[in-house]
């Protein structure tokens, strides 16, 4: 199985969707709706990063 790339707060979005907040320790938080080409807002911990858990099916 592939790991799912995560992104750092800050970069671009690759695609539109909702991202899931990671915590520094694996813990999983809310999601956050982001458009692609927007940059991925600030996370409420240090060391979290966001991965994309549904992303949009339209274009």
């Amino acid at each position: 199985m592939a790991k799912t790339p995560t992104f750092k707060p800050g970069q671009i979005a690759p695609r539109s969707g909702q991202y899931e907040i990671t915590g520094p320790r694996g813990g999983k938080g809310p999601e956050r709706t982001v458009t692609r080409g927007e940059p991925l807002p600030p996370t409420p911990k240090p060391g979290s990063t966001y991965r994309l858990t549904d992303p949009t099916k339209t274009k």
